[in-house]
């Protein structure tokens, strides 16, 4: 690697590691500010993530508008975006509808960073090694979200943190990030090319996308939804479990990337399909089996489990990232097509929270995440489509 790759990717390293900070606060913090500040019901959260996924959906046209600057200068800008945002939750969202807006905002900034992240990382890496790479990048990020969680559950334990500290530290995180990728060379991760991708050769990347959003959706509004309102659980508990997510992620992460580069993508993308039929089965199951035996406690310990184990499947999304980066008919592509997949998992994203929202409410709670097993199923279907050989590049 030569020297100004070493110093952008020590640069990168450490700016992704702050934003650890920033998403452990996400994690620990976010679902119960809303919940102890707007009181909302679920149909008023599941409308949330229409707003909040909603700047997912528009990235690739934000990337393109932003395609002059390269990848780099639009990362520092996602941070800032996010910063900006985070702050006025905290101090300028005195009710819901204020609140949505700068919700947009903070969302944006980290949609937008989301892909550009995954491209910048690639591109730092030599051939071969791209898993190793994103993984070991992840790592770093997971280790500053350990002591996040750590410092969060144990001030917890004496004083109750104030939610516009919380997000004035999360937002001092940001900016830090987006000044150390300041510093790093602006042609570094570059993009060139195209401002919008879509290809036929692409066809399984862009499902597995849809399958990855509406999957990912169910958990990331359901999952915690799950713990405040069935099982009744606070701030205190998410900064636990954000802490066992770190802690076993900093060497999770590591070996998700070894194993992409060693086995390849298609054997990573169904283990992680195969063990979220079971994560899904056990969120439906679990408290009515533990209940009717009198072990209420139990059902929910499993709960917290499993929805530790579905943010470690998290680092699986780089396996997408590889996959494309493997295929793709030219290195052009991958950021552009990042972004491409980016927002068309979003438009599954904005409205399977307001369809689980409606069968929470009819059916029940189960019924959403028997529904996610049903998605899992197919996104193990579609991992036996993922290409085992390189496209013909285009010249």
């Amino acid at each position: 690697m030569p020297g100004f790759a070493k110093k952008d990717f020590v640069l990168f390293l450490l700016a992704s590691a702050v934003l650890g900070i920033s998403q452990s606060i996400d994690i620990s913090f976010f679902n119960n500010f809303l919940n102890d500040e707007y009181h909302l019901t679920i149909s008023q959260r599941t409308f949330l993530e229409i707003p909040r996924e909603f700047p997912g959906f528009a990235v690739v046209f934000i990337t393109g508008l932003l395609f002059y600057l390269g990848d780099v200068r639009t990362a520092a800008i996602a941070n800032l975006f996010g910063g900006l945002g985070i702050l006025g939750l905290a101090y300028w969202s005195p009710e819901y509808f204020p609140m949505i807006g700068w919700l947009l905002f903070y969302s944006m900034g980290q949609h937008l960073f989301m892909p550009i992240s995954n491209s910048i990382g690639m591109n730092l890496a030599t051939e071969g090694h791209m898993g190793r790479r994103l993984g070991q990048i992840n790592s770093l990020n997971t280790a500053a979200f350990l002591l996040t969680s750590l410092v969060t559950a144990l001030l917890f334990r004496f004083i109750k943190i104030d939610y516009r500290l919380a997000f004035s530290i999360s937002a001092a995180a940001f900016i830090l990030s987006a000044l150390l990728i300041l510093f790093m060379k602006p042609h570094a991760g570059k993009r060139v090319g195209k401002r919008f991708v879509l290809r036929k050769e692409y066809t399984v990347f862009y499902g597995l996308n849809i399958l990855f959003g509406a999957r990912k959706q169910i958990f990331l509004t359901f999952g915690p939804w799950v713990l405040i309102k069935v099982f009744n659980q606070g701030v205190a508990t998410f900064a636990v479990l954000s802490f066992f997510i770190a802690g076993l992620g900093i060497f999770f992460k590591p070996f998700i990337g070894h194993l992409i580069d060693s086995v390849g993508e298609r054997l990573i993308l169904a283990g992680e399909a195969l063990f979220l039929i079971f994560i899904c089965l056990g969120y439906a199951f679990s408290k009515g089996i533990f209940d009717n035996l009198g072990l209420e406690k139990i059902s929910l310990y499993v709960i917290c489990a499993l929805f530790v184990f579905d943010q470690m499947l998290a680092a699986v999304s780089i396996a997408r990232a590889t996959y494309l980066r493997r295929i793709a008919l030219n290195s052009e592509d991958v950021s552009p097509t990042l972004s491409m997949g980016m927002t068309i998992d979003h438009v599954v994203a904005m409205f399977i929270p307001w369809l689980g929202g409606f069968v929470w409410t009819v059916l029940g709670y189960e019924y959403v995440f028997i529904g996610g097993a049903l998605i899992a199923v197919l996104n193990l279907l579609l991992t036996t489509r993922i290409r085992t050989t390189v496209l013909p590049r285009a010249v």
